[in-house]
């Protein structure tokens, strides 16, 4: 009998094998985000939807969490770095993530959540991503417009929208394109500032001022309590595409359902470990959409919110 086989019982003269215990295999999951917006909301739920799933933290999964700060350009040395360790699957938060996770490893698969995945050329197509990438599509470019029509149904007399966009943001182009749209449909103007996450904020308000903007749409990848302390203080309507533009002091958001998106990125996950190909798995699409108000922001700058938007609303924070 070998030992490395099973361990031998000695009882009444007979020795009888006991089967070994098998233990849970340790799976790597790499967890790639700006930083930028805060991501701890979208940690929390991409832990409960794994845990949902039957994957438990430090038991048969270990996450290795890697944020660039709000820095675009610390992105590339962090997918890098999650590539070195063999993580067995990168999940990537915003289109800058996921395209640095693509441009690090072309084997490990990659579960990424972008505002518009096709035209940021991280999958070929919705039906049929190819390659090694998959995930949701979070409408964001989309969500840009609908904040126009926001703008608009807010304050109806407004004629010009400025834009903090960002320059390092491979989503951008798509974003603007979006709003452009919407804008010319409505007839408002645009006024796009291209600024980096590490840029001073307060000549991009200045701008604003000078152009006699009647409200300001902040790309996520650049919100942070800065622009929305200074789009106050100037006296300008806020809007976004993420809940933490309102929950920090900003005026208003339509954004997708953070926790459909993200339990739908844990079931990527899942799904992969258990033998999936990236390449086979057609990238989602999110169903729920939500409308965040800030009255007491509202209020602030003198706007009233009319009833109707009011009562559409999924939030109303007083």
């Amino acid at each position: 009998m070998r030992r490395r086989h099973f361990l031998g019982l000695v009882t009444g003269g007979a020795i009888w094998p006991i089967a070994a215990t098998a233990q849970p295999v340790t799976r790597h999951i790499g967890v790639l985000v700006l930083g930028n917006p805060n991501p701890e909301s979208f940690l929390k739920e991409l832990r409960d939807g794994l845990r949902e799933l039957g994957h438990l933290e430090n038991r048969d999964i270990q996450l290795q969490i890697r944020s660039a700060g709000g820095n675009a350009a610390v992105l590339a040395d962090a997918a890098a770095d999650l590539v070195r360790l063999k993580v067995d699957i990168i999940v990537a938060w915003q289109t800058p993530a996921a395209t640095a996770a693509k441009r690090a490893t072309a084997e490990i698969p990659i579960v990424m959540t972008s505002g518009d995945p096709v035209g940021t050329g991280l999958v070929a197509s919705l039906s049929r991503p190819g390659g090694n990438v998959t995930g949701v599509d979070s409408f964001g470019a989309q969500l840009g417009g609908k904040c126009v029509e926001l703008i608009r149904d807010t304050i109806p007399s407004a004629h010009r929208v400025a834009i903090r966009a960002n320059a390092a943001d491979p989503f951008t182009k798509s974003f603007l394109a979006e709003i452009d749209k919407v804008a010319g449909r409505i007839g408002v103007a645009t006024q796009p500032l291209m600024r980096h996450p590490d840029d001073e904020f307060e000549t991009a308000f200045a701008e604003m001022r000078n152009g006699a903007a009647d409200a300001v749409i902040i790309q996520p990848t650049l919100l942070r309590a800065t622009s929305i302390e200074l789009a106050l203080k100037n006296k300008l309507a806020s809007f976004s595409i993420v809940r933490a533009l309102p929950a920090a002091g900003g005026l208003m958001a339509y954004t997708q359902d953070a926790a459909e998106q993200t339990r739908a990125m844990a079931s990527y996950v899942d799904k992969i470990l258990k033998g999936g190909k990236p390449a086979e798995m057609p990238v989602s699409q999110p169903t729920k959409f939500e409308l965040i108000i800030n009255l007491k922001t509202a209020r602030a700058l003198n706007l009233h919110i009319p009833p109707t938007l009011l009562a559409r609303a999924h939030e109303v924070i007083e």
